[in-house]
């Protein structure tokens, strides 16, 4: 089976950092996209970051700037690195799955295109 595992989460101060987690069994990241998402209370989930399996990365533009998506190959773990995070970043924080072509197109950030989810890590700023 695949699974996501996704940690690191937890409350920081404005323009604080956190660095969250994605350990993945039963698939190897440069198969595949892999999505960063995030849903605060109320709100639609929000493409965050993407990671195809090139290397290249995309990123939302409310986060452009602040947020750092890299991959550990040797451990299999995605990362997503956080800085300067604001109120606004909080929010359930997922990483998920895509074939390898969803990172190329204009449908990255939409969250049906992706198959396999982690159960998510909550971030608090305040």
């Amino acid at each position: 089976d695949v699974q996501l595992v996704e940690s690191g989460g937890g409350s920081v101060q404005v323009a604080g950092s956190l660095r969250l987690s994605c350990a993945a069994s039963g698939i190897t990241y440069g198969s595949y996209c892999m999505g960063w998402f995030r849903q605060a209370p109320g709100k639609e989930r929000e493409g965050v970051a993407t990671f195809d399996s090139d290397g290249d990365t995309s990123y939302g533009d409310s986060v452009k700037g602040r947020f750092t998506v890299s991959l550990d190959s040797a451990n299999n773990t995605l990362y997503l690195q956080m800085d300067n995070l604001r109120p606004e970043d909080t929010a359930m924080y997922y990483c998920a799955a895509a074939t390898t072509g969803v990172c190329m197109g204009d449908l990255r950030f939409q969250r049906n295109q992706y198959g396999v989810w982690g159960q998510g890590t909550q971030v608090t700023v305040s």
